[in-house]
């Protein structure tokens, strides 16, 4: 009995050491690029952990910024540097373009029109990216938004206030979700869907339950085969959140539609009055299925990454009052008395400019990015990237590199004074919104709310963490997903200077 086990391990091992020596031998054959040793079938998913990027950026420290792993039956090549990210995302951004696009997210025929998931040589992909970067996020499409981004953050100033005046802890990821999500809805639909201060389970839920699930290591993912079984319920789970979006802003649009069919109705100026109007003309052949999925697109987007970064920069002013001073400081001699700061005065507030660089280093909203596949068989850095390889892009390691960024884990907005840095894409080592031809088209709206949220609530208010949530450890918990959330919500006293 006792030489049979024996036997049995010895074997076992055997296979081990087989497998490893011949996975080493492929890598060399085919010079792939360098990565961990694969385990047999699983490949390196024990490795990704519960916060891939992190795992990622370590196995990174000892197997070089370009790596190889294997997930499962994938393939899989990580870029942590901005050398790499730069290769990936902008010289052979054509042979990486096509986003992947995981088995559960392919509910409700997502996956077929989703600016998101399309493949950029689509001519879907071309119309919809090219709708959303003249109609919605242009220069002149902004400006003409502004009054509703300046009452959205006027109602925000006002919630605020009623805390202050009761003495009591505000919900800080709730008011800047309210916030943002009332801004889609408005820009969108001209109307206001949730009201500060009153538990919306049901709306947040299920943007919180998309961003997260979407992100989720998927079995079904690794090895196709089972995707029919969906053995972790990720697919189940993504069909009733997502068809309740799609459900809200059908609505929405057969509302819409039958109201424009009066003659009483008066023109609204809205997306979806520009969209509508845009599927009854010549120009795009622009279908209700499209506007639809669209709006969910953007509505995930825009809503839970904002909401995020806003809330992990008060995170972090909290807990670095001498950066919150500074901060409201450079409020006080520019905005002065005003209640609400101007998205004109983002230029000459350069220390906000700066923290929310910061922030966005510190704490990108989507580590990873969002995947892609090798269309083709491509050379990076004298190694072969196989056909069909997902790629992924670790944001996170690149801008916690300390051979990038000195004292690379600290916050400190200083850093970004006094030089041309920026997210814009451009700059491979501050590249949260991506870079490329994929790069995020909701940047210019991000850029706009995001120092002007963080703004409002810092200018004409002092804030102190609520008893018993000091700590910066519990602070900084996260929660890995598209957007990586705070593990508990921020909440904090504000007090009216």
């Amino acid at each position: 009995m006792q030489a049979s086990v024996l036997v049995s391990l010895a074997l076992v091992a055997a296979w081990l050491i087989y497998t490893r020596w011949s996975d080493s031998r492929r890598r060399q054959r085919n010079k792939l690029p360098p990565g961990p040793p694969c385990h047999p079938i699983i490949g390196n998913m024990l490795q990704l952990g519960p916060n891939p990027h992190k795992s990622l950026a370590n196995l990174s420290k000892t197997y070089g910024p370009l790596m190889f792993l294997k997930l499962g039956s994938q393939s899989v090549i990580v870029a942590s540097s901005p050398e790499t990210a730069k290769e990936v995302l902008q010289k052979h951004g054509h042979v990486f373009t096509t986003p992947f696009t995981p088995n559960a997210v392919c509910v409700h025929g997502h996956g077929d029109v989703s600016m998101a998931m399309l493949p950029a040589a689509s001519d879907i992909w071309k119309k919809i990216r090219r709708i959303a970067r003249e109609k919605l996020f242009s220069s002149p499409a902004l400006h003409a938004t502004q009054d509703i981004r300046r009452e959205r953050l006027r109602k925000l100033n006002d919630y605020i206030n009623t805390c202050s005046g009761e003495g009591r802890p505000m919900n800080v990821g709730e008011a800047t979700f309210t916030t943002m999500f009332n801004l889609m809805f408005a820009t969108f639909f001209s109307i206001e869907i949730i009201q500060y201060g009153v538990i919306n389970k049901e709306f947040q839920e299920h943007v919180k339950a998309i961003t997260r699930y979407m992100a989720v290591p998927n079995v079904a993912d690794f090895f196709p085969i089972f995707a029919p079984l969906d053995p972790q319920g990720l697919r189940r789970k993504l069909t009733h959140h997502f068809g309740s979006l799609l459900e809200l802003v059908q609505s929405l649009i057969d509302q819409r539609l039958q109201e424009r069919t009066t003659s009483s109705y008066h023109k609204k100026s809205d997306f979806l009055e520009t969209l509508l109007d845009l599927s009854q003309g010549n120009e795009y052949d622009l279908s209700i299925k499209e506007i639809k999925h669209l709006f969910v697109d953007l509505i995930i987007a825009g809503s839970e990454t904002s909401a995020a970064t806003t809330e992990w920069a008060m995170v972090e002013l909290l807990l670095h009052p001498d950066k919150m001073g500074k901060l409201k400081a450079e409020l006080k001699s520019v905005v002065g008395e005003k209640i609400i700061v101007e998205e004109s005065d983002i230029s000459r507030l350069p220390y906000l400019q700066a923290t929310i660089n910061e922030v966005l280093r510190h704490h990108p909203p989507v580590p990873l990015l969002v995947p892609h596949v090798a269309e083709d068989e491509a050379r990076v850095n004298d190694y072969t990237i196989p056909k069909n390889a997902r790629i992924f892009v670790n944001v996170w390691a690149i801008m916690r590199d300390p051979s990038i960024w000195n004292d690379s884990e600290s916050f400190e907005p200083e850093r970004f004074l006094n030089n041309d840095i920026n997210f814009g894409g451009q700059h491979l080592e501050l590249i949260p919104f991506g870079s490329g031809r994929r790069i995020c088209p909701g940047m210019p709206l991000a850029s706009r709310m995001l120092p002007c949220m963080v703004a409002t609530m810092c200018h004409n208010f002092n804030w102190k963490l609520e008893k018993g949530s000091e700590s910066k450890k519990l602070q900084r918990e996260d929660v890995f997903g598209v957007a990586v959330q705070k593990k508990t919500h921020l909440r904090a006293i504000p007090i009216k200077v």
